[in-house]
This record gives C-alpha cells, structure tokens and sequence, in this order.
C-alpha cells in the first residue's frame, strides 16, 4: 500500500546527437549592436507655473482635509456605538441584580 508505484520505462531508442560538418553552415554572430532608442528627449514634460502649482497645493489639502474628516467621523462612530454599549451592559446589570434582591 505504501510502496511508491514507478511507471515503465522508456522503450524509445536514444537520441544521439550529431556534430556539425562541413556542409553546415555554422550560425552568423551579429557585428553590430542593435540600434538603441533615444533617451526620453520625445517624453513631454510638465511645467508648473505659479497658478498651477497653487491649484495642486489646494487640492493636496482638500484632499488631506476629506480623508481627516472621514477618518474622524468612524472614530467617532465607533467611540459613540462603544459608549452605548456600555451604557446597556450598566442598565442590564442593575436590572438583574434588582431581581436578584427582591
């Protein structure tokens, strides 16, 4: 049951390799490199002027205030659902040891 099971060899004959002659032509190396682009001299680049650049200022701190809010407000969220149920584990506390004492 645990004995590895080996399947049955090969019984294709060997191949055997066979050297080139002198009717083989042997294959050409290249001479010359191959051409290389340009260095990203095409690449268009983006130059800030003062209007832009404080639009982007802007909209970087839009950006930060938005998430700062978000992040706030499930912070809040979870502070307020916590607090509650707090409050509900001290109500039903009180009410079972109320019963327990009449």
């Amino acid at each position: 049951m645990f004995t590895p099971k080996y399947p049955p060899q090969d019984t294709a004959p060997p191949v055997t390799a066979t050297a080139p002659t002198a009717q083989t032509p042997a294959p050409v190396q290249p001479t010359a490199p191959a051409p290389v682009a340009p260095a990203a001299s095409n690449r268009p680049t983006v130059q800030l002027t003062p209007g832009s650049a404080l639009a982007l200022a802007a909209g970087g701190g839009a950006v930060v205030l938005v998430v700062g809010a978000v992040l706030v407000s499930m912070l809040l969220a979870v502070a307020i659902t916590a607090a509650s149920v707090a409050v509900c584990a001290v109500v039903l506390r009180s009410l079972l040891n109320a019963e327990r004492n009449r």
